[in-house]
């Protein structure tokens, strides 16, 4: 049973139209990000109104008043309502104060919900304003942070592409160097071999020439500085390797932090270059819940100066090897020429001493020459004057034997008789004085031989000791390396 005067009834009595939307579908609104929105869902503000459905049914309904009697009246009696003729059974209706309350309180509730409307239209418009405000203030500070980085890293870039040039340089410089000594190393070789052949030719020297004179000396001395020079040279060559070694890994180490700093600072510089309207800004789930980083920027700043630092004592300690080969090259050839200088003059003082003792023994052999020529004259002098004393000898024997035939009285010792025994007695004495002259003579002639073969032997030892030492010694010694070539420059 329906009541009279309900407005329910009436609304049921239309038809309900088709539902027109007043916002648009949201499956043909188009995404302003270019992809899905972020994994984290949006906080409640930022959602939908509390029951948005509610919105789009009373958004589609069209209200309609209830038909009067009044309105009633084009209407055709079988769509009339039936009259009630019994009031007692309808419902107690409202009553006007009733229904102006209705209305002052449906007053209020509109305008609270429009006052509530306005505030968080106003506090929304607020929020608005700040978000944006604090995201620009954020990214402005992000940008700001990274410009710094960028500089941090140009700073440090450039202070490592001048220790990587420094360090390069002063490899090169220390290669140059170590290849200088090597030079100089293998130069000492030849003043070795000279010195070690002086020796073993003056070996060959014959009798009392094989003596350890200060030439032979000096020879020994200069094979030992040479020695002591080229291990002096071996040790500053091993330590230069070694300092390359260091150079090169020090230099590894740099030019490995400048290739990181490079890819930083195109990285970095991209980043600090990206705005809201560029290029290739996407979504990344999660990309803020992983740190990778593995330094600070104190440990960061601190490891590029530590391999500066070690770049620095790496050249440091370069430079003065460098240095001390320098010296010590200027002074292994000083002291091998000062020695070569030492063994030629020692040479010259011998050769002079060997030449003048072989003029004398010239001298001497000429003189022993002469001699035995005129011992030998002599010799043959006395032997002819041996010869010449025979027939007065026989003269005067053959006077006594022919005396001693005398007879009788006439065997008489007179003064003749005296005169030849003392002149037979003279003679002896004299030939045999003369024979012992002839004996001495000829002894001397073989004292005088025998110097004559010592004088020609030691003669032939001088001219092979003077062979030996001036054409020989002498002649292979002109070539000793100059200064420039001991320091390994030629």
């Amino acid at each position: 049973m329906e009541l009279v005067g309900s407005s329910l009834p009436a609304a049921r009595a239309h038809v309900r139209s088709t539902p027109t939307n007043l916002l648009p579908a949201i499956s043909t609104m188009t995404s302003s990000y270019k992809n899905r929105f972020p994994y984290y869902p949006l906080p409640q503000p930022l959602s939908l109104p509390w029951l948005p459905r509610s919105y789009y049914r009373t958004a589609t309904n069209h209200p309609m008043l209830a038909p009067f009697s009044s309105g009633s009246q084009g209407l055709t009696p079988s769509k009339m309502l039936p009259f009630v003729s019994n009031r007692t059974s309808l419902f107690t209706r409202y009553t006007p104060d009733d229904w102006y309350r209705s209305n002052l309180t449906n007053y209020r509730e509109s305008e609270t919900s429009r006052h509530n409307s306005e505030s968080l239209r106003v506090d929304t418009s607020r929020l608005i304003q700040d978000k944006h405000q604090q995201t620009k203030k954020t990214q402005m500070e992000s940008t700001k942070n990274l410009g710094e980085r960028v500089n941090d890293i140009e700073f440090w870039k450039s202070e490592l592409c001048h220790e990587l040039d420094e360090m390069i340089g002063e490899t090169n410089a220390l290669t140059d160097m170590k290849k200088r000594l090597e030079r100089a190393l293998a130069e000492t070789e030849a003043p070795l071999q000279v010195a070690q052949e002086c020796l073993l030719h003056r070996e060959k020297r014959m009798g009392i020439d094989l003596v350890h004179d200060n030439v032979e000396k000096q020879l020994f001395t200069e094979v030992d500085v040479i020695r002591s020079c080229q291990e002096r040279m071996q040790r500053y060559l091993d330590r230069a390797k070694a300092q390359l070694a260091s150079n090169r890994a020090a230099q590894h180490e740099v030019e490995r932090d400048l290739a990181d700093k490079q890819t930083a600072h195109r990285i970095d510089g991209k980043c600090h270059h990206l705005r809201n309207t560029s290029d290739g800004i996407s979504y990344y789930r999660g990309v803020e819940r992983v740190d990778a980083t593995i330094s600070v920027p104190d440990s960061w700043a601190k490891f590029t100066d530590d391999n500066i630092l070690r770049s620095q004592s790496e050249r440091a300690a370069s430079a003065k090897l460098r240095e001390d080969i320098e010296n010590l090259l200027v002074v292994t050839a000083n002291e091998m020429w000062n020695q070569f200088n030492a063994v030629n003059v020692a040479f010259t003082n011998r050769i002079a001493e060997t030449a003048d003792a072989k003029n004398k023994i010239q001298t001497h052999l000429a003189k022993t020459l002469q001699e035995i020529f005129q011992i030998e004259m002599s010799i043959e002098s006395i032997r002819k004057a041996i010869r010449d004393k025979v027939p007065p000898l026989k003269v005067a024997q053959t006077r006594l034997d022919e005396r001693t035939r005398r007879p009788n009285v006439e065997l008489c010792r007179d003064s003749a008789q005296l005169r030849l025994v003392n002149e037979v007695h003279e003679l002896d004495e004299t030939i045999q004085n003369l024979q012992q002259r002839l004996r001495d003579a000829e002894d001397t002639l073989q004292t005088l031989v025998r110097a004559k073969a010592v004088l020609e032997h030691d003669l032939a030892v001088k001219a092979n000791s003077l062979f030996i030492d001036q054409e020989k010694c002498m002649g292979m010694r002109r070539n000793f390396p100059c200064t420039a070539r001991l320091v390994g420059f030629v």
